[in-house]
C-alpha cells in the first residue's frame, strides 16, 4: 500500500491556489499528508495544478510536468504517481495525454476531485461522492468553507465566481473555464466568517471578473451588496478587490468603498489599453472615452484610491500611433501600480482565428520594455510623495533582521512592500503604524511610531 504523503505543486494565479487548497483540505479529512510547494518533491505522489493562460505560464507548467515525469520515469526518487489538473490540461488534455504518458491521469478544471478517486484504489480505503463535471456542481460540491490555508496566516484569497462572458479578442480564460458563474452570497459570507474564525485578518477578493457578480443567479450587480456584507462582519480589516473589468462597471461598488474603513481603497481594473481603435480590435466592449470616464468616476468618489492594471501590447492591429497614445495616455493617468505583458497568440480565441499575429516579437518586447521604463518613473514619483507619512502596515514575514510588510494600497505578492528594521520583536500578522522614512521605486522603508 502506498504511503499516504501527497507533494502538491500549484503554478499560475491566486484563483488556482485556492482550489489547491480546497483539493488539500479534501484529502487532508480523508487521512493524506499534503506537502505544499515542497522545494524538492520527496513523496511517493505528486499533484501538480497548472496555468494555461498565455505562453510563458504554459511553458513553466509544461516544463514542471516534464521535469517531474523524467523523476518518475527514472525511478531515482520515491515519486510513484504523478497526476496533473487545473487550465492546463482543462484546454490540452487529449494532447498532453498523448505527449507525456508518464503522467497517470489528467484532471481538469472542474473535475479535480476525481483525484481522490484515483487514490482510492491505490489505498482501497478511500470513498468519495460522484466527482463534478461542469462549472455549477464544481461550485456546488467544492466551495465549503473549508480549505487548507496556504498564505500566511493573516490573510486568504476569496474566489467569489469561476468563468467569464467577456470574450476578449486575445483571452483563451472563457474557453478554459466556461461562461461566468457566481456562487451564493450567503455560502460566501459563511466562508467569510470562516476564515475570520481562522485568524484571516484580510480578505483579497477575486474572480475572472468581479464586475459580473450576482447577473447569473441575482439578475443584478450583487458586488456592492457582497462587499457590503462582507466589509460588517467582525474581525476583517481589510477587503481588497481584484480583477474588475471596466465596462457595465457596478458604480454602487465606489459608495461602499468610500463609506467602509476596512474596503481598502485599492482596485485592481485590468484595462489592456486606451485608444478606441485597439479596444475595438481586442472585442472590449467600450471606447476611450467611456473609460476615461470611469477612472475619473472611480478616482472622484473613492478619494485617494490606488489604481491597479494591466496593460497589453503588441496586439494584432497595434500601429506605432496606438502604441504613442498608449505611452501618454500612460504618463497622464499615473497608476499607482501597472503590469504590462507582450501579446500571445493563443489558439482558438478570436484573435487567433481572425487576426494575423503580424507584430514581430522584438517589436513587441521593444514597447513593453519602454512602457515598464515610463511606469517606473511614475511609480517612483508616487513612492516618494509617501516619505514622511505614517501608515497601517500589516507584517507578512521576517527576512534577517528586516521585517516586511504591506500597505492596504499593496496585494500580496504583486505589489509593493514596507521594509522594517525594528529591535523589538514584531508579530507577523499584526498592523502596525509605521513612518515612512524612504521610498525607491517598488519598496518603501519605515520604522513603528
Amino acid at each position: 500500500m502506498i504511503q499516504r504523503d501527497i507533494d502538491i505543486i500549484s503554478l499560475g494565479c491566486s484563483k488556482n491556489l485556492v482550489d489547491t487548497e480546497r483539493l488539500m483540505k479534501r484529502l487532508e479529512t480523508v487521512g493524506w499528508t499534503c506537502h505544499f510547494d515542497p522545494e524538492v518533491p520527496t513523496s511517493p505522489v505528486l499533484v501538480i495544478n497548472t496555468c494555461g493562460f498565455i505562453g510563458d505560464a504554459k511553458e513553466e507548467s509544461i516544463n514542471t510536468i516534464l521535469v517531474n515525469a523524467l523523476r518518475k520515469k527514472a525511478k531515482k526518487d520515491r515519486l510513484d504517481k504523478l497526476y496533473v489538473m487545473g487550465c492546463l490540461s482543462e484546454r490540452y488534455r487529449k494532447d498532453l495525454i498523448e505527449e507525456i504518458p508518464e503522467v497517470d491521469a489528467w484532471f481538469g478544471k472542474f473535475d479535480y476531485i476525481k483525484i481522490i478517486d484515483q487514490l482510492e484504489e491505490l489505498t482501497s480505503k478511500i470513498t468519495t461522492p460522484k466527482s463534478p463535471v461542469n462549472a455549477r456542481q464544481y461550485l456546488d460540491n467544492t466551495t465549503g468553507p473549508e480549505r487548507t490555508l496556504t498564505t500566511p496566516g493573516h490573510y486568504a484569497y476569496f474566489k467569489i465566481s469561476e468563468g467569464c462572458n467577456r470574450m476578449c479578442s486575445y483571452c483563451a480564460i472563457p474557453l478554459i473555464t466556461g461562461r461566468h458563474t457566481s456562487r451564493p452570497m450567503e455560502e460566501l459570507i459563511r466562508e467569510a466568517e470562516w476564515l475570520r474564525d481562522q485568524g484571516v485578518q484580510e480578505l483579497n477578493v477575486i474572480a475572472q471578473d468581479l464586475s459580473s457578480y450576482g447577473l447569473d443567479l441575482y439578475k443584478e450587480h450583487k458586488l456592492p451588496e457582497l462587499v457590503e456584507r462582507l466589509a460588517n462582519i467582525d474581525g476583517i480589516r481589510w477587503i481588497r478587490l481584484h480583477y474588475a473589468y471596466p465596462t457595465d462597471f457596478p458604480d454602487e461598488l465606489l459608495d461602499v468603498m468610500a463609506k467602509h474603513d476596512n474596503v481598502c481603497k485599492y482596485l485592481d481594473i485590468a484595462l489592456q489599453h486606451c485608444t478606441t481603435h485597439m479596444l475595438q480590435k481586442m472585442r472590449r466592449h467600450i471606447n476611450r472615452e467611456e473609460q476615461d470616464a470611469l477612472i475619473r468616476r472611480i478616482r472622484e468618489r473613492v478619494p485617494g484610491i490606488c489604481l491597479r492594471t494591466t496593460l497589453m501590447v503588441g496586439h494584432p492591429g497595434e500601429t506605432e500611433q496606438d502604441f504613442e497614445e498608449l505611452k501618454q495616455w500612460v504618463r497622464e493617468m499615473r497608476f499607482d501600480r501597472l503590469g504590462a505583458f507582450a501579446y500571445s497568440d493563443e489558439e482558438g480565441t478570436y484573435a487567433s482565428r481572425h487576426y494575423a499575429d503580424d507584430i514581430p516579437d522584438e517589436v513587441k518586447q521593444r514597447r513593453l520594455s519602454e512602457l515598464m521604463a515610463i511606469q517606473q518613473d511614475i511609480s517612483a514619483e508616487l513612492m516618494a510623495q509617501k516619505v514622511g507619512q505614517k501608515m497601517q502596515v500589516v507584517i507578512d514575514r521576517k527576512e534577517g533582521n528586516i521585517y516586511i510588510g504591506r500597505t492596504e494600497f499593496d496585494s500580496p505578492e504583486v505589489d509593493c512592500e514596507v521594509l522594517i528594521e525594528n529591535d523589538n520583536e514584531l508579530q507577523i500578522g499584526k498592523f502596525y503604524t509605521i513612518l515612512i522614512t524612504k521610498a525607491e521605486e517598488f519598496d518603501l522603508y519605515g520604522k513603528v511610531c
